[in-house]
């Protein structure tokens, strides 16, 4: 077998003369006749052209080479000369070439199922592109992927390593704790009828390893939710999961901030800038999101006063109801915007809870259009209210609090979008901290935690923890970058008081407590340190950075958006002797609903 002596994207002028063998796919093939063949001979680390020339190759490696097809694994020996005429600048070993002497042909390949093209992946069918992905991970594209994903994971090992946190491994096969999700669930051979689940996060055991005395952990770990699987999320993701003890929120926003900031400057070149930091309150009253995207301006103005003594309908109605009125002002939307635009911008709305999306505009120092007719006795206090200039669109948002921004704050995406005002090469980051502790759930009529049931409150907030609860305010804090939450987090409850008061307000009796979370409870009561963490999303830090927003394009061997490995063909059926081990039946009903 011939040995390669370097990569295909190390041969460099200076290696003129010189022997070396070179291992790799054929990417292309071109026979330009009367002995004269060209390859360009790839691999991982880059191409090089290898030509088969009549005059300086033998003619068994002549032979040999006529006969190659693409994707076919070959070894070449050969030796590096300057090309003639113009070099390809497309190549970094765009000014040599490789004649070749000798030749291997390791494997040649069957009629492609799909070709590993950059520039015809998009013309192929995702689905049939994750059925070969073995051949689809050769791609330029996917191999950087999986290089930066690489990087990423080495830099954040180093990078905490260097700050004394231990690398700890947490097991995967657990009891099942409600995080929001449904979990997986894996039956017990030894003992019949009885289940582990998967786990959604290392949440408990985290702060269980900082009751041990860890002090300071970490874990790039697998999590894994049964829910639908999204653009930018699939039931199994990765995480960068941290912990610290003897910390509080300012700690842990310094060392992270830290972290994403030099992450982002050492892997990608991308300088972050500072990383402000905004109450919740202030991210959902000024830009409707949770998540904020600050790479452009477009605001929110509460005019719930400036309107209430008007009495358009949908405005007093909403206002009697306790509910708000939000208000946005485009500059220049007025003439930019269309109305198809503006109604398409309602059905946005609509789909986030709101009636509906009302709209004025101001042109030549009059509302004109949409709602104009029924606000004309407050036109002058909202034109100071807002700032208005000639050619401004206004959009408002109404409904109780959550809905009228959260409305709103999805159309000024679009809005954004529409008016080219994002700037994609560009990124810009925040924390957002102050979260609620609670969200009032309508449907079942109870408290719900906006970020999960071991988030503390601030220490000024345990008052309202015990009697108003809906107005707690938590230590939570999520790292939001272009409009994405990359991170959250939060410091947790290290009194077993707080967290059994916690759980009582999240409907949970002492005993559901004791049975969902009693190693937990226990291990609280054994000298537990304040400790306060974060996670990562390590997947949504590669889309990031790599410019894509799709999830699947950054996992090695993703599943469909029906939870399907086409490649290795899962969920596939289960031996039946097996299942008769386990002690399970199942009946697969008329509707496909599998029964055990």
């Amino acid at each position: 077998m011939l040995k390669r002596t370097c990569n295909c994207g190390d041969p460099r002028k200076e290696n003129s003369g010189e022997t070396i063998t070179l291992s790799g796919w054929v990417n292309t093939y071109r026979d330009q006749g009367k002995g004269l063949v060209f390859i360009d001979l790839r691999d991982r680390y880059g191409m090089t052209q290898v030509v088969f020339d009549g005059e300086d190759s033998p003619q068994e490696t002549m032979e040999i080479g006529s006969s190659l097809r693409r994707e076919d694994v070959i070894s070449v020996e050969g030796v590096v000369r300057v090309r003639d005429g113009a070099p390809n600048k497309k190549l970094a070993t765009g000014e040599i070439e490789l004649v070749a002497k000798r030749i291997e042909v390791i494997n040649r390949t069957e009629t492609l199922p799909i070709l590993p093209d950059d520039h015809d992946a998009d013309q192929i069918g995702e689905e049939h592109r994750l059925r070969y992905r073995y051949i689809d991970l050769r791609r330029p594209k996917m191999q950087r992927i999986l290089k930066l994903r690489h990087q990423i994971t080495q830099f954040t090992r180093n990078f905490f390593a260097d700050r004394n946190f231990l690398e700890v491994e947490t097991p995967l096969l657990i009891s099942p704790t409600p995080e929001g999700a449904r979990d997986f669930i894996v039956p017990s051979r030894h003992q019949a009828g009885r289940w582990y689940a998967l786990p959604q996060s290392p949440q408990i055991f985290k702060q269980i390893l900082m009751v041990a005395g860890c002090d300071r952990y970490m874990q790039i770990c697998k999590c894994l939710r049964d829910e639908d699987p999204r653009a930018d999320r699939q039931a199994e993701f990765t995480q960068i999961d941290l912990e610290m003890s003897f910390v509080e929120r300012d700690d842990v926003l310094d060392i992270m901030s830290e972290f994403a900031t030099s992450i982002y400057k050492e892997v990608s070149g991308i300088d972050l800038g500072d990383l402000p930091r905004i109450s919740w309150s202030d991210a959902m009253n000024n830009y409707g999101s949770d998540r904020p995207d600050i790479r452009f301006d477009l605001q929110f103005t509460d005019v719930t006063d400036v309107v209430k003594a008007n009495d358009f309908k949908v405005f007093a109605s909403a206002i009697e109801q306790g509910g708000v009125v939000k208000a946005m002002r485009v500059p220049g939307g007025a003439s930019t915007l269309t109305r198809k635009m503006t109604d398409g911008y309602a059905e946005i709305a609509q789909t986030y809870g709101a009636g509906g999306l009302p709209s004025v505009k101001l042109v030549d120092g009059e509302f004109t259009t949409g709602i104009s007719k029924f606000i004309a006795s407050v036109k002058d206090e909202l034109v100071s209210a807002l700032s208005l200039e000639d050619g401004d669109l206004v959009l408002f948002g109404v409904g109780p609090f959550r809905v009228a921004c959260t409305s709103l704050g999805q159309v000024r995406l679009q809005v954004a979008k529409d008016m080219g005002l994002v700037n994609e090469d560009e990124y810009k980051g925040l924390w957002v901290i102050d979260f609620p502790m609670f969200d009032w759930d309508e449907e079942r009529e109870r408290f719900i935690s906006e970020h999960h049931p071991f988030t503390a409150p601030l220490e000024s907030e345990l008052d309202k923890l015990r009697d108003n609860p809906i107005d707690c305010i938590s230590s939570g804090y999520d790292l939001c970058i272009n409009g994405s939450e990359v991170a959250g987090g939060s410091i947790r409850i290290h009194n077993p008081e707080t967290q059994s008061l916690v759980f009582e307000k999240l409907g949970l009796s002492a005993e559901e407590a004791k049975t969902k979370f009693g190693f937990l409870l226990d291990a609280l009561q054994f000298g537990a340190p304040p400790h306060g963490g974060i996670a990562f999303g390590l997947d949504r830090l590669v889309m990031m950075m790599i410019g894509t927003d799709n999830i699947r394009d950054v996992i090695a061997f993703p599943k469909t958006q029906t939870g399907a490995d086409l490649m290795c063909e899962a969920p596939g059926d289960a031996d039946p002797e097996h299942l008769e081990e386990l002690g399970i039946t199942v009946d697969v009903s008329d509707d496909a609903t599998a029964q055990v």
